[in-house]
């Protein structure tokens, strides 16, 4: 069955998803703003779900129409041939939304959509009423500049959610959005990598993952794979296929992430318990003001706070200028700041080597990138005992 597919992803990561869908041998594909068109196959979808780093959720398109009016809407919907995607139990949820079009009233067009498709459903189950008590199906309409399309999410929870993060602290960062930053800073496990506000540990986790070649999808399950008429099969093999490709021989250089709050230390520590990195990624609470080292072509990876709050601006700037300071004091290391923050490089004393606008949910933010040159041979030469101010055990009472 060749099965459409709209991969929605965050602005600004559109082509680093469209490198990943070539790694997967994904194509041919269309990349528009915010989105990326494909058709593929059951088992291309499971690969989609299981393998993307980086894109937001997974829409299958049943059709696009004209819409000026809600009859057109109701016939339109009603077309569809509903029953090839649900089943007489399927539970249906309908969302909508609405840009530049006559019909602008999202809860009245999700009525009308509902109403179609259950009358459309009775035709072909003969069936008058529905339990609506199986797999989850939710249903977009989207009205823009009047026309209607009518989309099932293959998806459920954001693709973004892993299964490691059950916890969340203040301003919490996208795994995709940390994925993209991980890809974006040329970092490789032969390097040390530093995270001085890891906060939960999002950043190290997804780079680590990635250094593994661990799919991110692997410890969550999806809509679409619950469908009745869906190759179940297809995702099972997916999965075992994935696991077989987990690289566990990665040797690390080193991951070390620090925080000032030890409240969310905690939170970091049972994330990466959670996703298998007990011993392989250390935290310690230590404020970056006091973090040294005489290691060399390390990368320092941060999203640090962005200073929206009153009265956090002096502490900020601090933070920021402490960042240009740790570089003249590390000319081998590359650093990568992500924030909304517009005075980063006036506070810092340096203009970033490159600037590249993303989103962290619907804030605008900037990629701040700070190149510094790549290890001659990939080793430093530093012994590994040198990393005095991130040891590989965290001391009980910090927490």
């Amino acid at each position: 069955m060749r099965i459409p597919v709209h991969i929605a992803t965050a602005f600004g990561l559109e082509g680093l998803v469209a490198d990943e869908l070539r790694e997967l041998a994904l194509e041919p594909f269309t990349v528009s703003n915010g989105r990326i068109d494909l058709v593929t196959d059951w088992t291309g979808l499971a690969r989609l779900h299981v393998h993307l780093r980086m894109a937001e959720r997974i829409w299958i398109p049943l059709a696009s129409f004209k819409a000026k009016d809600f009859d057109t809407l109701f016939d339109g919907t009603r077309a569809i041939p509903w029953e090839n995607w649900l089943s007489r139990d399927a539970r249906m949820h309908v969302e909508g939304k609405s840009l530049r079009s006559k019909l602008s009233s999202v809860p009245a067009c999700q009525a009308i959509v509902k109403k179609a498709l259950i009358e459309a459903m009775r035709r072909s189950h003969r069936l008058e009423r529905f339990p609506e008590n199986g797999a989850r199906h939710r249903i977009l309409v989207s009205l823009v500049d009047d026309t209607a399309t009518i989309s099932l999410d293959a998806t459920g929870d954001g693709l973004h959610k892993r299964g490691y993060r059950p916890l969340t602290g203040p301003a919490p960062l996208r795994e995709t959005l940390a994925a993209a930053m991980v890809t974006l800073s040329r970092w490789e496990p032969d390097r040390i990598l530093l995270d001085p506000c890891c906060g939960s540990g999002t950043l190290l986790v997804e780079a680590a993952w990635m250094a593994q070649n661990r799919a991110p999808g692997l410890s969550r399950s999806f809509d679409a794979e619950a469908w009745p008429m869906g190759d179940r099969q297809a995702w099972d093999q997916v999965r075992q296929a994935a696991r077989a490709a987990i690289r566990h021989d990665v040797e690390f250089r080193g991951m070390y992430g620090q925080d000032r709050d030890g409240a969310i230390l905690v939170q970091a520590r049972e994330h990466l318990r959670l996703a298998g990195l007990e011993g392989v990624v250390h935290v310690q609470r230590l404020p970056f003001e006091e973090w040294r080292t005489k290691r060399l072509y390390g990368v320092i990876l941060a999203n640090p706070p962005y200073g929206e709050r009153i009265g956090d601006e002096a502490e900020i700037e601090s933070l920021y200028r402490r960042f240009g300071q740790v570089l003249v004091e590390n000319p081998s290391w590359s650093a990568f700041i992500l924030t909304s923050n517009p005075r980063l490089e006036e506070w810092m004393g340096r203009r970033s080597d490159r600037k590249r606008k993303l989103f962290n949910a619907n804030l605008r933010t900037d990629l701040h990138q700070f190149f510094g040159p790549l290890p001659p041979s990939r080793r430093d030469s530093a012994p590994d005992d040198e990393f005095d101010h991130l040891p590989a055990r965290i001391p009980q009472e910090e927490t």
